[in-house]
């Protein structure tokens, strides 16, 4: 296993394809123990394609995308930009995600110059822990000899610390429908804008459908439990940092038909909103089919 962090960064440095003058990229994909690409990893990249094909003063200011086939980590994502439009303040572009000549994902991301305007902000929640007094994923799952055990513990470019008894192993008994956890890019990252919304959009892949399995009982060792992520819309509304620790806050407002939605809000740590988040996952069990 590399470097999680140097990983990172090679797999979001997306390169232009030199076999075509059209708007290609290539990405590679980073080591997971199971095999499959992360979610997190390939939204990350499509953003950062299309941003290739975007004026600097243009930032990205939200995307939705959609899951369409699981990614194999042993092979490289060719990822193929279309210029939709082109306007005075807005740039649109869609991106697909490729492997073996199929979309494993499909996304449109739009982007806007700096404008002012009105500005107001939900409120970051008091009374929350301070990341450094949480326990971290190594100290949760670290002594398990178990490959995912052995990755989420320490093999991820993210140091995320959950606020309430994390669901890695146990149930929560308490059965909300919530929960908020601390995330930080490991290392500094360099100063660029548009890697840190890419980083953001990584990390908000990681813990988002953990507030369904709070709600019903379930930990990530429920036996036959099977979750994937089905789609994945974010909203950047002010820049951030994602190598600073971000308050994530998370809950589910309804769980149907083996799907389950989850809603996501990010802070700064001084409790500045820099993102909204909303996924829907596949979720079964067994017991319930």
């Amino acid at each position: 296993m590399s470097d999680p962090f140097r990983s990172l960064l090679s797999a979001l440095d997306i390169t232009k394809s030199a076999r075509t003058s059209e708007d290609i990229f290539v990405g590679s994909s980073e080591w997971t123990p199971l095999g499959r690409v992360f979610g997190g990893q390939v939204l990350a990249q499509s953003l950062v394609a299309a941003s290739r094909t975007v004026d600097d003063d243009r930032a990205a200011h939200s995307m939705h995308g959609y899951f369409l086939r699981p990614g194999d980590a042993n092979q490289p994502i060719t990822f193929s930009v279309d210029r939709i439009h082109d306007g005075r303040s807005f740039t649109t572009r869609r991106t697909q995600a490729y492997q073996n000549g199929q979309p494993i994902l499909s996304m449109i991301a739009s982007f806007q110059i700096e404008d002012p305007g009105l500005d107001h902000q939900a409120e970051m929640p008091e009374g929350v822990p301070e990341p450094e007094s949480l326990p971290t994923a190594a100290d949760l799952i670290g002594h398990f000899d178990h490959p995912v055990a052995r990755n989420w513990a320490s093999e991820r470019p993210f140091d995320i610390r959950h606020v309430s008894s994390p669901v890695y192993l146990a149930a929560d008994e308490n059965r909300v429908a919530h929960q908020a956890v601390w995330i930080k890019c490991i290392n500094r990252l360099p100063d660029d804008p548009v890697l840190h919304r890419a980083a953001l959009a990584y990390a908000s892949d990681y813990t988002l459908l953990e507030s369904i399995y709070r709600r019903h009982g379930l930990s990530w060792l429920t036996p036959g439990l099977k979750a994937a992520s089905l789609d994945h819309a974010m909203w950047w509304h002010r820049p951030g940092r994602a190598d600073e620790w971000i308050l994530y806050t998370q809950e589910s407002p309804s769980a149907s038909g083996g799907r389950g939605l989850a809603l996501g809000r990010m802070f700064s740590k001084d409790g500045v909103l820099l993102a909204s988040v909303a996924q829907e996952g596949m979720v079964r069990i067994p017991a319930l089919r």
